[in-house]
C-alpha cells in the first residue's frame, strides 16, 4: 500500500509540474492602452472639402506607462488610402491591427517600449495624400508641427527630434517620406512601408488618359462616392496637388478637361512625386539619423520605385535600410512591422 500510495503522489505531483509549466507558457502578453481622442487643427480649419479640423487620433501607450513617471520615444504611423485610425489600431474591423503588434513586439522587448501614434487622414476624398492643399488642408503641417506638440504637451514623452519617428504603410508610407524629408528638425528616422506615389506613373499617355475619363466624367459628390477605388484616388491625388479654388463642387483639377489631357496638371503631380524632387531634399535627408523602406516582389510597381530610391540614395552615399520580400501590398505587411519597422526604430530612436 505505501509503495502504491507513494508512486501516486510522484504521478500527481509530475501532473501538476506540468500544468504550471503549461499556465507559465501560456502567460499573457502585457496590453498597452489605446485612446481615442480628437484633436482641433487651426491648420485644417477652412479646407475646402468640408473636411472637420477637428481629427481622431489613435494613440498606443506602452504597458509600463502606467507606472511610474518614464518618458518615451514617438512613433507616428501614417495609415493608407481609404483606410483611418479606426482601422489601423482595431476598433473598426481592417486587415490588420496595430495595437497586438506593439504588444506582442515589447513584450519581447520592454526596454525599447514606445508611444504610437496615427492621425485620421480620411476625408472627403478617402485620404488626404499627406499634402499640404488648399483643398483638403495642411496636413504636413498639422501632423510635423501641431500634432507633435500637442503629444508632447499631453503625454511623457522625449521630445527631442532623436526620440521621433515616422513611417506609414502605402499613402501612409509616401506622406512618411514627404512629411519626414521636409521636417528633419522634427523627425530623425523614417520607415516606409510599401510606399505608394513615389514616382511618375509607367504608362503610356494614352493609357493614362483612358484610366482618366471616368474621372472627368463625374460631376457630383455623390457620383464620386459611387465610383471605383481607381478614380476615387485620382480625385485625392488631385485634390492633394492640383487644388484650385474657383473649381467647384470639388475644388481641384484634374489632368484631363472634357477630354482633352492636361499636362500642366501632370507636371504638378509629377512635381510632388518625391522621386522626382529628392535631388532638393538631398541636404534635409542626410540631417536624418536613419530611413528604411520595403515592399513585396508581387506589389511590381511599388517594389520597382523603392528600387530606384534604393539607387538614388546610393548614389548620394546615404545609408539606408532596403529590402524585396516574398510578398504583396498587404499580406505580410503586420509581420513587417514587428519583425522589421519596430526593431528599426528600437536600434535608431533615442531611448
Amino acid at each position: 500500500m505505501k509503495i502504491k500510495t507513494i508512486f501516486a503522489i510522484a504521478i500527481l505531483s509530475l501532473f501538476l509540474l506540468q500544468t504550471s509549466v503549461g499556465v507559465a507558457q501560456k502567460k499573457e502578453v502585457p496590453k498597452g492602452t489605446v485612446q481615442r481622442i480628437k484633436v482641433h487643427s487651426k491648420l485644417l480649419e477652412g479646407n475646402l472639402s468640408g473636411d472637420s479640423a477637428d481629427r481622431y487620433v489613435s494613440i498606443y501607450l506602452p504597458a509600463s506607462y502606467q507606472y511610474g513617471k518614464k518618458r518615451y520615444p514617438v512613433v507616428f504611423f501614417l495609415h493608407g488610402y481609404t483606410d483611418n485610425d479606426a482601422k489601423v489600431f482595431g476598433i473598426q474591423n481592417h486587415w490588420m491591427s496595430l495595437p497586438p503588434i506593439l504588444d506582442t513586439a515589447f513584450s519581447k522587448d520592454p526596454a525599447h517600449e514606445m508611444i504610437v501614434i496615427t492621425p485620421d487622414a480620411y476625408t472627403l476624398f478617402q485620404g488626404s495624400m499627406y499634402s499640404n492643399s488648399a483643398t483638403t488642408g495642411n496636413w504636413e503641417d498639422f501632423i510635423a508641427s501641431e500634432l507633435v506638440t500637442y503629444i508632447d504637451q499631453h503625454y511623457r514623452t522625449l521630445s527631442q527630434k532623436e526620440s521621433r519617428g515616422i513611417c506609414g504603410h502605402s499613402m501612409g508610407g509616401y506622406g512618411a517620406l514627404r512629411i519626414g524629408e521636409k521636417n528633419p528638425e522634427v523627425f530623425s528616422a523614417v520607415y516606409l512601408l510599401s510606399p505608394c506615389c513615389l514616382n511618375s506613373p509607367s504608362e503610356s499617355v494614352s493609357l493614362l488618359t483612358s484610366q482618366l475619363r471616368n474621372a472627368d466624367n463625374i460631376k457630383t459628390i455623390e457620383e464620386f462616392q459611387k465610383a471605383d477605388f481607381f478614380t476615387k484616388a485620382l480625385f485625392a491625388s488631385a485634390a492633394a496637388w492640383s487644388p484650385n479654388p474657383d473649381n467647384p463642387p470639388f475644388y481641384l483639377d484634374l489632368p484631363i478637361k472634357n477630354g482633352s489631357l492636361q499636362p500642366e496638371i501632370l507636371l504638378k503631380w509629377d512635381a510632388n512625386r518625391p522621386l522626382n524632387n529628392l535631388d532638393q531634399y538631398i541636404y534635409n535627408i542626410r540631417k536624418l539619423k536613419s530611413i528604411g523602406f520595403d515592399a513585396g516582389d508581387k506589389d511590381k510597381g511599388i517594389a520597382e520605385s523603392i528600387k530606384k530610391l534604393n539607387g538614388e540614395l546610393n548614389k548620394y552615399g546615404i545609408k539606408h535600410s532596403f529590402e524585396i520580400y516574398d510578398g504583396d501590398h498587404i499580406n505580410r505587411v503586420a509581420k513587417r512591422m514587428e519583425e522589421n519597422m519596430l526593431r528599426f526604430f528600437s536600434t535608431n530612436l533615442l531611448f
